[in-house]
């Protein structure tokens, strides 16, 4: 008979009872990015109707729209030329009336290797193209949870990564979260980052070609049409899980669509 216990994360109280907007940084403006920015305010929506505080989201890109972009990213020919930060912030706002911002620059240190200020976030959400983006990410986090005393402490990092029939999801705590005591579950407070866990998967799925398309067809060759809105969803679901259920047992998944396969990734 096998008694080992279920191995559960329990989400950290202060998302669970905030007493301001939980802060949210959203690094991508892309295919992924600009999906789940919805998803974001379908959960803001969600979580003050239940009489929760909501989020505060600070979208961060410093690409501009071009045609290639119509079609499989949440962008119309009339925003061409904008950026896509700008664009979509503008939107959301407009939308719910939100005062969400918008960074039309990289999520990155400045010239004198100085963290930004707005870097700082309870929650960060990556959608990036490239591995050396997730990297820099998780030097700049892992720098913020040694800052004490600070407001929007550094909790979790949700990462999105794919090619173009297949992707993953991936949960990481910045830090340990403190856990209740459970006679039911096996509690863990730490989820190691993405970089540290899977950062060899990483480096060898990185596509060669990361030179922008002209064209949406080309766009197409790249990453397939539904994709990033699949992965969206399921990775969303295991956000507003945190916030709905207050527990995960599951800390990402790994998703095939061509195959219309999904194989989640347990806490271990």
């Amino acid at each position: 008979m096998n008694n080992e216990k279920t191995k559960i994360h329990f989400t950290d109280n202060y998302l669970l009872n905030p007493t301001n907007p939980i802060t949210v940084n959203l690094i991508g403006a892309g295919g992924t990015g600009s999906k789940v920015l919805t998803a974001l305010l379908e959960i803001n929506e969600s979580l003050t109707a239940l009489g929760h505080a909501g989020l505060s989201v600070r979208l961060w890109d410093d690409d501009i729209i071009t045609t290639a972009n119509l079609g499989r990213q949440r962008f119309f020919e009339s925003e061409t030329g904008l950026y896509k930060s700008v664009a979509l912030i503008n939107r959301v706002n407009r939308c719910i009336g939100t005062n969400w911002k918008a960074e039309n620059r990289k999520f990155e240190k400045d010239n004198f290797g100085q963290i930004p200020e707005e870097a700082q976030a309870t929650i960060t959400i990556t959608c990036v193209d490239n591995v050396q983006a997730r990297f820099g990410v998780a030097e700049i986090l892992k720098a913020l949870s040694n800052r004490r005393n600070y407001r929007d402490t550094p909790k979790y990092w949700l990462d999105f990564g794919n090619s173009q029939n297949t992707g993953q999801v991936l949960l990481s705590t910045i830090g340990e979260i403190k856990q209740p005591n459970s006679e039911k579950y096996q509690t863990v407070a730490s989820l190691p980052f993405v970089t540290e866990e899977f950062g060899e998967l990483l480096m060898q799925s990185e596509q060669e070609d990361n030179t922008p398309s002209c064209s949406l067809a080309e766009a197409l060759e790249h990453q397939d049409l539904f994709i990033n809105s699949s992965l969206t969803q399921m990775g969303c679901s295991l956000l507003w899980n945190l916030f709905r259920r207050g527990m995960t047992e599951y800390k990402g998944f790994f998703h095939n669509l061509k195959g219309f396969r999904t194989h989640p990734i347990k806490i271990a």
